[in-house]
């Protein structure tokens, strides 16, 4: 901590970067000097879509509105105010979005204090529990860019038929939507269609980068949230981007950097409890989307606190992240971080997509694109159409079928062990459950667990939300990585109305698709399918609690 304290603090606007100075100075030459050489901070605060070369020059010339899209975004702000105000009888905010459509809202509301239910899930129970919860005062914001994610088409679908079923008309039912897409989109022509109300997105904002569009602004103001501040703390911020001294920004990009290039390619996201919650959550989509590809990458690993196991390691870069801090304040909190990120929550998310960029300049590698995301949805679509493969546990213990690679021990704990032992010095372990995040909550007691047990970093991500997150780099990244699948019995499944699939099947398409796209790449995957996911639930962290480093 006292490192933190005495080097260089890089600050602007009220948002403080300790420790990248030292990080920098770790790499045989400075990597934010070569940054600077090369005139990096000004290009990209001028939108320069030469800075990641020219076969990504096309896609960052209609990507990069994000550099001062929040100027934009106040133009919305009159019509986010008329929208509040006419809604203002439907106090139960509901979000259906998948990754860069529902994250950032949800650190906004959850930091702000403001009640949001985000539905980015295809499990029935907890699709089935968010159509209970009361459906007569429910506005469903459905955020879609493309306006074809399948997830979010599901989810419009069922709280439609909901509000018919409860005796609404179609127009009454129009009025409890809000449909956020980019102009021109599938779902622009479906809003006019079902009478609802629309805001239209910034298309030159790719959806990880969308965090101060009307993305992350829409659902937040119907939730209460004084957007416009964020606003505010992102345009004191952008002042600062362009210049050479006194960019934090700048200074956390190049440290990403620099620690990737030292083989410290993986990032522990630890929050420093001073009021900014689930910002992990969010940059960790960003991060491993954009820089997951072509064989190289960083890794985001979300830990629960500064005392979580997997927040240290050889080839981990620590990162801490929090509000302003108060005088006498220690910057991490007691994570013990490398880096130290502090400041207004607008500042935050500009500040981190300026980092993630200039990390993308460094590693030679675009950042906004995604070549690897469609596979598993192409897969999960032939399943659909087929059916599901017939597929044979290699051995049922108690509630768990276990659905194990050749060679792997014949009972569960061992088969544990198996996938741990093979993870290598710079391999790491993805837990990946396709289950209610609320319902099944416990199951993601799992990454620290495991993260104890083998001393390497294990990340956590609820299936099919880390699809549109971490699932990019899992097969654009290095090739590195072991694959936990656990999957679950449905008690009670969910039509999806006028598809020819449940819920159900759509979930469990998406994690055999998803089995397959990893398969293909010959890295382990060991899937637990909980025949009663209470009982396997408990079972799955008894044993993952009794094995040893």
């Amino acid at each position: 901590m006292s490192d933190l304290l005495s080097g260089p603090v890089e600050a602007a606007a009220g948002l403080a970067v300790y420790g990248a100075d030292a990080v920098d100075k770790a790499a045989p030459a400075s990597t934010r000097d070569a940054l600077v050489k090369a005139g990096v901070p000004g290009k990209l605060a001028g939108k320069d879509a030469s800075l990641w070369g020219p076969d990504a020059e096309a896609e960052a010339k209609i990507r990069l509105g994000w550099v001062d899209t929040h100027r934009r975004s106040r133009e919305l702000l009159v019509q986010l105010a008329e929208l509040t105000a006419e809604l203002a009888d439907l106090d139960h905010v509901v979000l259906a979005g998948m990754g860069g459509s529902s994250l950032a809202p949800e650190v906004i509301t959850r930091t702000l204090g403001r009640p949001l239910t985000v539905l980015d899930t295809t499990d029935p129970g907890q699709v089935r529990a968010a159509l209970g919860d009361r459906l007569e005062r429910t506005v469903v914001v459905v955020a879609s860019k493309s306006g074809s994610t399948v997830e979010t088409d599901s989810h419009r679908r069922a709280y439609w038929q909901a509000f018919l079923d409860a005796g609404m008309t179609e127009a009454e039912a129009g009025r409890h939507f809000v449909i956020v897409t980019d102009p021109g989109s599938p779902l622009e022509a479906t809003a006019v269609e079902m009478g609802a109300f629309t805001v239209i997105a910034d298309p030159n904002v790719g959806g990880r980068y969308s965090a101060l569009t009307a993305f992350g602004l829409v659902p937040s103001a119907l939730a209460g949230v004084e957007v416009a501040e964020l606003l505010d703390q992102a345009d004191a911020l952008a002042t600062s981007l362009g210049a050479d001294q006194n960019n934090p920004a700048l200074a956390l990009g190049a440290a990403l950097g620099a620690a990737a290039t030292l083989a410290r390619d993986k990032v522990a996201l630890v929050s420093d409890g001073t009021g900014i919650d689930g910002l992990g959550d969010w940059a960790e989509q960003l991060i491993a989307e954009s820089t997951g590809k072509a064989g190289v990458g960083i890794l985001p690993v979300v830990v629960e606190s500064p005392q979580s196991p997997g927040a240290t390691g050889a080839d981990v870069l620590t990162v801490s992240y929090g509000g302003a801090l108060a005088p006498g304040d220690m910057p991490g909190g007691g994570a013990n971080p490398d880096v130290a990120v502090n400041g207004p929550l607008g500042a935050q998310f500009l500040a981190w997509e300026y980092a993630t960029a200039v990390a993308g300049v460094v590693l030679g590698i675009d950042p906004f694109n995604q070549p690897n995301v469609t596979e598993s949805k192409e897969n999960t679509n032939k399943i659909l159409a087929s059916g599901l493969p017939a597929e044979t546990p290699s051995f049922t213990e108690g509630a768990i079928e276990v659905y194990a690679p050749q060679g792997a021990p014949g009972d569960l704990a061992g088969a544990l062990r198996w996938l741990l032992d093979g993870l290598g010095d710079d391999g790491y372990l993805a837990v990946m459950a396709y289950l209610d995040r609320f319902a099944d909550a416990d199951t993601a007691q799992l990454r620290s667990l495991l993260a104890q047990a083998s001393g390497r970093p294990v990340t956590f991500g609820w299936g099919p939300r880390f699809l549109h997150s971490t699932g990019q780099y899992h097969k654009g990244g290095p090739q590195v990585g072991s694959y936990l699948q656990v999957t679950g019995a449905v008690a009670e499944d969910l039509a999806v109305p006028g598809k020819p699939y449940t819920f159900g099947e759509l979930q469990a398409a998406q994690a055999a698709g998803d089995r397959q796209a990893l398969a293909g790449r010959e890295r382990p995957v060991l899937r637990l399918h909980l025949t009663d996911r209470a009982a396997g639930v408990a079972q799955l962290l008894d044993a993952a609690g009794d094995l040893r480093a």
